[in-house]
């Protein structure tokens, strides 16, 4: 398995938000997340990555322990976060912001940058644009895009259709489709759009009070009942 968690619990301060969740990646999987509001989606998120440090358990990842290992330790070994907000550089370019992204890879800087933008077309003819110039869904294929000039092995995605256009979610989805289908990313998605989360992944984890209560396919989102009871938003 390239990630392994194993009863990892999380909290703010004295609130604990995550209990003793369970769960394990493949290389080249898509997983996804799903959950009402408040949750623990993001918290697990940002305890894998190391911004919040775990209570108890243990974050395997491809073999190392990075329980207790920095973000940027995570990051070097191939674990990048696309943040809820997606947190671009407003002021700078779109090539400035891939450029932050590609700050710590190796070889042509402009070489990554191009082959990474050959998964985003719209992207290209948005280069010199400041990123707080660009639409939400804009900024959201610019997030991710900056993301993927690390070279993660695993993404960690966090509601990348919040506040996005129809469109730019279709496109996103197909962006996503072609990374999964190619084998060379494994991506943990947290989302409410069923129908986003159910088009890019292989299983859907449910989180329910910060613990993940049940392990769904993807057409199994279609049934309402299941829906109701253990995530609490309609389809």
């Amino acid at each position: 398995m390239m990630l392994e968690v194993d009863n990892l619990s999380a909290g703010y301060g004295r609130i604990p938000i995550l209990n003793n969740v369970t769960f394990s990646v493949a290389a080249g999987e898509f997983i996804g997340v799903l959950g009402h509001n408040g949750m623990g989606k993001t918290t697990l998120l940002r305890t894998l990555m190391g911004y919040l440090p775990a209570t108890s358990g243990r974050v395997t990842f491809e073999g190392a322990d990075l329980t207790r290992a920095e973000p940027y330790v995570r990051a070097r070994a191939g674990i990048g976060l696309v943040p809820q907000g997606r947190e671009i550089f407003p002021a700078l370019s779109v090539w400035e912001n891939l450029r932050m992204g590609a700050l710590k890879r190796k070889g042509d800087e402009k070489a990554v940058i191009e082959a990474v933008l050959e998964q985003f077309p719209r992207l290209k003819r948005l280069l010199d644009r400041r990123g707080g110039a660009l639409s939400g869904g804009e900024q959201q294929l610019l997030a991710l895009a900056r993301c993927l000039v690390g070279d993660p092995k695993l993404v960690l995605l966090d509601e990348p259709t919040e506040g996005i256009q129809p469109s730019i979610i279709d496109e996103i989805i197909e962006t996503l489709g072609r990374l999964r289908d190619s084998g060379g990313l494994t991506m943990i998605l947290v989302e409410q759009n069923l129908e986003f989360i159910s088009a890019l992944s292989s299983r859907v984890l449910m989180i329910q009070k910060g613990a993940i209560v049940r392990s769904a396919r993807p057409d199994e989102l279609h049934d309402l009942e299941l829906i109701h009871e253990f995530i609490g938003v309609d389809e």
